[in-house]
């Protein structure tokens, strides 16, 4: 009884993978029983916690069915009256990072008797606009404790500060670090980035010093040395921690294995439930008990039984004697004789016959100088004998030794399958020699992750966005927006993406933190839709003062292209509607690139130039409307008049909204034929537009100011 009492009980797991091939009607079940099994093994052996080392969940945003599972059997097993022995002694807010910020069984409205403990994996890293994951759904359910979550910041390597959760038992102090999965390139290079990871201890106390804590670290990353640069080598750790427990790797090496040099000792439990048919999962799965008095530990390994049996072997063809390379059929009976070996194999190892689970089954097949055959017409004949007849087979080629006096074989097929195939955009650019101009290549390759790995489908738009922001803040700040010139803008937006693309060469795996749209871009976006095309009144002043003054065609020119900015911005809302509607590209499609990039940035012209614009359309329209159609041609008058329409909001400003206006007949650079627009054969369309709502006012009492109010109502000039 004494020894309980200062004895701290632990059970770990990682990589439980929940809601793994549940479409897959044989195996939909196993994450959930072997989980389950987990529970079941802590409760029974009455732990003091269980600590998971990450991956919990399969998929980044998993389905419904796989959340109310998870959350039936966590709320089972962890929700009871059986007291929890230990205390939690550190500041808990900056362990736990949640609104609530206390351990889970210290909330007076649940009984937890079971508390868990976890970190995210990559499986089931926070992303999106929050940072949020699908533990932090648990966490908020109160079910889970979890922790290990770092804010990294958006450039630069970054820094994290790791601290402790401080639990004590009787006399047994625990420091329990823990450190979610980071991108493996990243926390490598902060590894060996002085004081970019920093540790925290435990101050010294009366009869508690630092040495008498006992110091845990839970981690999720790759620990397979393929490439250095893409796992963490165990030498980057910290020499004060004693025991490790190492998720992510799916091979389970359960006895702690000591690091030469360190002092600290790795546990390596793996997966729960094989997702990888490859050799290292086909070993028996197993949990660690781990049972910590003062500073010493006793683990225990404890095998887990519903796991689904899995075997693996491998098979050379050219070593089989008595077959012949052309003898499809003797290749066919030797795969058969192995793989119903392979099934006997593992019904001879089930310990309860009535429950026996139909068995995965691998065979990797070297067919050097052999011709291949149809795995999926191979399995169809084990239909109902094993869970997995559609990939029984696997072929590959022996790799060449190129040089062997060096011995250098590759080793690719040690991969996990998950890893083989991953392709990025940098290689892809690389392969086709191509030249981006656009945007920096790494930060697509970031968004191209996020959306494919984490089904982030806002994660284009975010990188786009985030590349925008930097070059309005790098124009905004190195110029005068007022004397600002399109060909200016061009070159100025070439140097910005050079000096881009310059920062992120320098910073070749830096990781970029996009966010989705904020509140105030939805905003924008809502504003938008409800002004039609999104265009401001100094637009429209332009617009008239250059048809009323007749400035020739350069004049012409200019204002239909600060129309075509205005029209640009509000593309969103506008949904094609007026000329281009169900056309494609209008005429003006070639000078997208530069108007929109004018538009996004808010270049304007100069308030007192666009006032005197509209006084000067203002007096001209009220003294003669066979002037509005004197300074621009026929299309290039129903371009500006249909833009304006649609962008003024108002049914009743304008008869036949929405529909396309045709050109006057006759009606030319120098016709003097007044413009028939609508019913009213007395004023022109334009004109009416200006008047908006004060139909019934005079004229000439409008427009007798000299210099016209400009707001912000999209359309129209007020008075």
């Amino acid at each position: 009884m004494e020894d309980e009492k200062d004895t701290l009980r632990v059970l770990v797991a990682t990589d439980c993978h929940l809601g793994y091939m549940e479409k897959d009607e044989i195996r939909r079940h196993d994450s959930f029983e072997s989980f389950e099994e987990i529970c079941s093994i802590a409760e029974k052996k009455q732990v003091d916690f269980i600590l998971l080392g990450g991956d919990l969940f399969h998929e980044n945003k998993p389905s419904r069915s796989t959340l109310v599972r998870a959350l039936e059997i966590l709320r089972q097993y962890c929700l009871n009256d059986r007291p929890v022995q230990f205390q939690v002694v550190s500041d808990q807010t900056l362990n736990f990072s949640n609104r609530f910020g206390h351990v889970n069984y210290e909330d007076p409205h649940y009984n937890v008797g079971l508390p868990v403990f976890t970190i995210h994996g990559n499986h089931d890293d926070p992303a999106g606009v929050d940072n949020l994951s699908a533990v932090d759904i648990l966490s908020a359910c109160n079910l889970v404790n979890y922790f290990g979550k770092m804010d990294l910041g958006g450039s630069g390597v970054g820094q994290i500060t790791v601290c402790p959760i401080l639990i004590r038992k009787g006399s047994t102090s625990v420091a329990l670090y823990g450190l979610g999965n980071i991108r493996d390139e990243r926390l490598n290079r902060m590894f060996q980035t002085p004081h970019a990871v920093q540790w925290m201890r435990p101050e010294a106390q009366e009869g508690c010093q630092v040495s008498d804590w006992f110091n845990i670290l839970v981690l999720h990353q790759n620990r397979i040395k393929t490439n250095p640069k893409n796992a963490i080598n165990e030498h980057f750790l910290p020499r004060f921690l004693d025991f490790i427990v190492w998720g992510h790797e799916h091979e389970c090496l359960i006895d702690p294995q000591e690091v030469s040099g360190m002092g600290f000792h790795i546990t390596q439990p793996g997966s729960s439930v094989a997702t990888s048919l490859i050799d290292g999962e086909s070993k028996p799965k197993h949990v660690l008990l781990l049972e910590i008095k003062g500073n010493q530990y006793r683990p225990t390994k404890i095998p887990l039984q519903s796991v689904r049996p899995f075997e693996y072997a491998e098979v050379v063809l050219k070593d089989v004697t008595d077959i012949d390379q052309s003898d499809q059929n003797a290749i066919l009976e030797h795969l058969d004789k192995v793989v119903r070996d392979l099934i006997e194999k593992s019904n001879r190892k089930a310990v309860n016959k009535a429950e026996v689970k139909l068995p995965l089954v691998r065979v990797k097949v070297d067919y050097s100088g052999f011709m291949t055959i149809n795995p999926q017409r191979f399995g169809q004949k084990y239909v109902g004998k094993v869970a997995n007849p559609q990939d029984i087979l696997i072929f590959s080629k022996a790799s060449r030794v190129k040089n062997r006096s060096e011995g250098k074989i590759d080793n690719s097929e040690k991969f996990r399958p998950e890893e083989l195939n991953q392709q990025n955009i940098e290689a892809l650019v690389a392969e086709s020699n191509l030249k981006m101009e656009i945007l920096p290549v790494n930060d697509l390759d970031i968004a191209l992750h996020n959306f494919v790995s984490k089904d982030d489908k806002l994660a284009f738009h975010a990188c786009l966005q985030h590349n925008l922001d930097e070059t309005r803040s790098k124009i905004a700040e190195d110029s005068d927006t007022v004397k600002f010139e399109e060909e200016d803008l061009i070159v100025k937006v070439g140097e910005c993406l050079e000096e881009r693309v310059k920062h992120r060469a320098t910073h070749p795996k830096e990781t970029f933190s996009f966010s989705a749209p904020s509140e105030e871009f939805r905003g924008k976006r809502m504003a938008g839709t409800k002004s039609a095309a999104s265009f401001s009144d100094d637009d429209a002043t332009q617009l008239s003062g250059l048809k009323s003054t007749a400035r020739g065609k350069k004049a012409t020119t200019k204002a239909l292209g600060s129309s075509h900015d205005a029209a640009e911005t509000g593309k969103i809302s506008t949904r094609g509607r007026g000329r281009g509607r169900g056309r494609g590209r209008g005429k003006d499609a070639t000078n997208m690139k530069q108007t929109t990039l004018d538009a996004s940035l808010g270049f304007r012209r100069s308030q007192r130039s666009s006032s005197v614009a509209a006084s000067a359309s203002v007096h001209n329209i009220a003294g003669d409307d066979d002037n509005v159609d004197s300074a621009l041609s026929d299309e290039a008058e129903e371009y500006v008049v249909q833009e304006v329409a649609d962008s003024s909001g108002d049914d009743e400003k304008l008869q036949g909204k929405g529909r396309k206006r045709a050109a006057p007949r006759g009606g030319g650079r120098g016709s003097t034929q007044p413009s028939k627009r609508g019913k009213q054969s007395g004023s022109s369309s334009l004109q009416k537009m200006l008047m908006g709502k004060d139909d019934d006012d005079d004229i000439p009492n409008r427009f007798n100011k000299s210099q016209p109010k400009v707001t912000r109502n999209y359309g129209a000039l007020r008075r």
